[in-house]
């Protein structure tokens, strides 16, 4: 599903933010990647997004080489990958329930099948009763549960959690990470970026943990462990 092979990327020609990094996610799979600020976590998801290109190695999502793709299909890869930011990103001048619409408007679904399929995301994160609601009516943790269901709005594949719980006391922290749980059960491959320690450790899911460009460890039922300079 996801697949890095001996990737390096360096920015401006000086700086390396990832060397000869390998790692393969499968499909349905549920994986943490971890690691200090500025250990290269966040070019990851941009390599995988094609947000930027590697300098080195090759990049496969869904047997995708991202690198060789066309600039004008980059929409269509991007499409099938969901996306849930620390700072949630909604539209303040938009309903919850008009946030998740627009996400599946802009890739041109049709009014039934958006009617059909947004009330069922706001059963999913328990937020039916607060449709018309707009995002600073909620709380953090229920304006991040709305950007899951907008990431998912289009069924991808593939969801890209980016420091999810940042901004979230813990109690809200939990209830995220349980529905990004019973997303994966349901078979969406869940990659998750995270300094969380908490919730690496209660889930007991696959942990890829990167120190300063490298892959220092990876262990298929890990837990957080702080990374000692390489």
């Amino acid at each position: 599903m996801i697949q890095f092979e001996n990737v390096t990327k360096i920015y401006d020609g000086e700086t390396t933010a990832l060397e000869n990094v390998s790692f393969h996610i499968e499909e349905g799979e549920f994986a943490f990647v971890i690691g200090p600020s500025g250990a290269g976590k966040s070019t990851v998801t941009k390599l995988i997004t094609r947000e930027e290109l590697p300098t080195e190695g090759k990049i496969y999502v869904n047997g995708i080489d991202v690198a060789k793709l066309r600039r004008s299909k980059v929409p269509y890869l991007r499409r099938n990958i969901g996306i849930v930011f620390q700072d949630f990103r909604l539209l303040s001048q938009k309903t919850i329930k008009e946030n998740i619409e627009f996400a599946m408007e802009v890739v041109g679904a049709s009014p039934k099948e958006i009617k059909k399929t947004v009330p069922k995301l706001l059963t999913m994160i328990g937020l039916s009763s607060r449709a018309n609601a707009y995002p600073d009516q909620l709380s953090g943790g229920e304006q991040q549960r709305v950007a899951l269901a907008r990431a998912l709005a289009n069924q991808p594949p593939v969801l890209i959690a980016d420091e999810p719980t940042g901004n979230l006391d813990p109690k809200s922290s939990a209830e995220i990470i349980q529905l990004l749980n019973e997303i994966n059960v349901q078979g969406t491959t869940v990659l998750v970026v995270t300094h969380d320690r908490e919730i690496v450790n209660s889930l007991k899911k696959r942990v890829i943990t990167i120190s300063e460009g490298h892959i220092f460890s990876d262990e298929e039922k890990g837990e957080y462990h702080e990374t000692p300079v390489i």
